[in-house]
């Protein structure tokens, strides 16, 4: 085993606006559990969402606002150029094409993302390319029996495997989150309410200059909290 692979983490959402809760989570996961890169990877059109309310252009400008001055986050906007639904799998594939097979990636998800995980594109390829970091809150209950209970069994992993090994291994993280949401932030906006001190000042500033979600923010659609 190789103790002093590289270890890159990604983690991914629409950031549909990106908020202070995504934000403090990535860099507590990087901090916490020692990773070389956190990166921030926007999608384009997931393919098990419905489609964000804003372009992906507006969704990379807002992230690389929140971003500015951070270099313990990174901004991976691979995503962002594929045209139609993206797919975790390909980022995955692609991304070991380019690290090799020696470099440790983890992929990091809620766990309402784990909970659906078998209907993911090609989800059994997942954990051949990369480790999954499942963050959940304290005192939430994993899956006991099922699907997603035996991929608990059979791929659980700890800490110090993120670094000796180069992927296979499902991570569960407890993790106090901060209460914001996505769907809220968009809401209160469209309904004329400020939602200052949810979000960086840029990313707000940047909302109001380009006059985002003022309509679709009511449909509460991205399901990216």
């Amino acid at each position: 085993m190789n103790s002093n692979r590289r270890a890159i983490a990604l983690f991914g959402g629409t950031f549909d606006p990106v908020h202070f809760g995504h934000l403090r989570m990535a860099l507590e996961l990087r901090q916490a559990l020692g990773f070389d890169e956190m990166r921030l990877l926007p999608s384009h059109q997931p393919g098990h969402r419905n489609r964000p309310g804003v372009s992906a252009v507006h969704r990379r400008n807002m992230l690389g606002l929140a971003l500015e001055g951070c270099a313990e986050l990174q901004l991976d906007e691979r995503e962002l150029k594929r045209s139609g639904p993206t797919y975790t799998v390909d980022t995955l594939e692609e991304l070991r094409g380019e690290l090799g097979e020696e470099a440790s990636i983890s992929f990091c998800m809620g766990l309402d993302s784990l909970l659906t995980l078998p209907s993911w594109h090609r989800w059994d390829r997942l954990l051949q390319l990369a480790h999954l970091v499942v963050v959940i809150r304290p005192g939430w209950q994993l899956p006991s029996d099922g699907e997603v209970a035996d991929i608990l069994r059979r791929h659980s992993g700890e800490i110090r495997d993120l670094h000796t090994e180069s992927r296979g291994r499902l991570v569960v993280r407890e993790q106090t989150l901060l209460p914001i949401s996505a769907t809220n932030i968009r809401q209160l906006i469209a309904s004329g309410q400020s939602p200052r001190y949810l979000l960086p000042a840029a990313v707000l500033q940047y909302i109001d200059d380009h006059q985002l979600y003022r309509q679709a923010a009511l449909r509460g659609d991205s399901n990216d909290d």
